[in-house]
């Protein structure tokens, strides 16, 4: 039986321990949660099934499993695993009444549909529901060892992929999306799990933003400094099959690598068959510049909107045109925190106010847009420790020449 990847109970444990401390923090009066997202049963179980884990505040959780609980009990740890075929079965095995059950449950408002809370609701008679959604961010933020041993071999596989074998890939008149399917291969090749998921509504990714010139600047829905022209508009990811790699052409990559579900995220930038011009590349080193003085805020007792405000503050109105994207497609943060999805909180923007804590990590991604010619700059993942971030993404500037 193979059960490679097996999250250790105490593991387990101490998520729950956090998620439980942030509750009582964040919703002093909560009485009872219930998690049903398969990225945040994961967090807690240890496990992606299709049921709901119901946490009272002052009893054992319970993981009740629709499907498949065989592979629940195979895989996870976690000590209390039932089988359900449906919310009635549940709710009967409890002797769930309105008697029985706090009025107030708390749930993941931002991302459960409404016809499955309903459902749920049918047989778990709650009156109320409200958010417990900053309580499982805030959980989540501060990585344990054994989490931040996962994203540094993420880590190690995106600077050996990004910084070492892609400029050996890119070949003239190659299209974006014969990048995009070798690069996918490549990556899951050297232990990338081929996933890059994110917490936005209804936002599908691909491998990332594999782009030509510029592409990059394309517009686009998602909320990054980046566009891509991607395959076509019902499938606006991976890369376009017509726009191809010609000499002058800088190439923009910006993927996640994930490991037994914990992502880091890069972007690396390559010049093609000619360097671009002095303007470019000093925008791009001022870029550099900026990450690395993030980076040295990334410590214990800053907080991430202090970081953007002196960041910010201090760079001069010319540079800041088209700074974090490209016309009315820019972005108001510098980076966001990453584990298991990419777009997790904290984020360094306005707004977030909370001191940061040793072992939450960052994703921080100064860019800056130029017509015609394409987004420069740079993105690493760094671990927030007392004297400072800890880059684990490798080393390289970008702009690497491919001549």
């Amino acid at each position: 039986m193979i059960t490679t990847g097996k999250v250790p109970l105490e593991e387990l444990q101490m998520h729950m321990i956090s998620f439980r401390n942030a509750m009582d923090k964040i919703n002093p009066s909560w009485e009872i949660a219930v998690i049903f997202t398969k990225v945040n049963l994961y967090y807690l179980t240890g496990t992606r099934q299709d049921g709901m884990l119901i946490i009272p505040r002052d009893g054992e959780a319970a993981l009740w499993v629709r499907r498949s609980y065989e592979r629940a009990i195979i895989e996870s740890e976690f000590k209390s695993i039932k089988p359900m075929e449906s919310y009635r079965e549940a709710a009967r095995a409890m002797n769930v009444n309105p008697q029985t059950i706090p009025d107030i449950v708390y749930v993941e408002t931002e991302s459960v549909p409404i016809a499955i809370f309903q459902r749920f609701q049918k047989h778990f008679p709650f009156t109320e529901f409200r958010s417990l959604d900053s309580a499982i961010a805030k959980a989540r933020s501060v990585k344990t060892e054994y989490e931040l041993s996962l994203m540094k071999e993420a880590g190690k596989i995106h600077k050996i992929v990004l910084e070492e074998l892609v400029p050996a890939m890119l070949k003239e008149g190659m299209s974006e999306l014969d990048l995009a399917i070798e690069l996918f291969s490549v990556m899951v090749k050297n232990g990338h799990n081929g996933v890059a998921r994110f917490g936005m509504f209804d936002t599908e990714m691909g491998i990332g933003h594999i782009c030509f010139g510029e592409s990059s600047v394309y517009p686009t829905f998602f909320n990054g400094p980046a566009g891509h022209y991607g395959l076509n508009p019902a499938v606006p990811i991976w890369g376009s099959r017509e726009r191809k790699l010609k000499k002058g052409d800088l190439v923009y990559i910006d993927v996640g690598c994930c490991v037994e579900g914990y992502h880091t995220d890069k972007t690396m930038t390559y010049m093609f068959g000619k360097p671009l011009s002095v303007k470019e590349i000093d925008a791009h080193n001022k870029c550099i510049d900026i990450q690395f003085e993030i980076a040295s805020m990334l410590k214990t007792g800053e907080t991430p909107a202090s970081i953007y405000g002196k960041i910010m503050g201090n760079i001069g109105s010319d540079f800041l045109e088209n700074f974090m994207g490209f016309n009315k497609n820019r972005v108001k943060f510098l980076g966001h925190g990453i584990g298991l999805l990419i777009d997790e909180l904290p984020v360094i923007a306005e707004g977030f106010n909370e001191p940061l804590e040793e072992k939450m990590v960052f994703a921080v991604e100064p860019k800056k847009g130029f017509f015609n010619i394409g987004l420069v700059g740079i993105e690493n993942t760094f671990m927030v420790t007392s004297s400072g971030g800890q880059c684990i993404t490798g080393e390289s500037k970008g702009l690497i020449p491919v001549y």
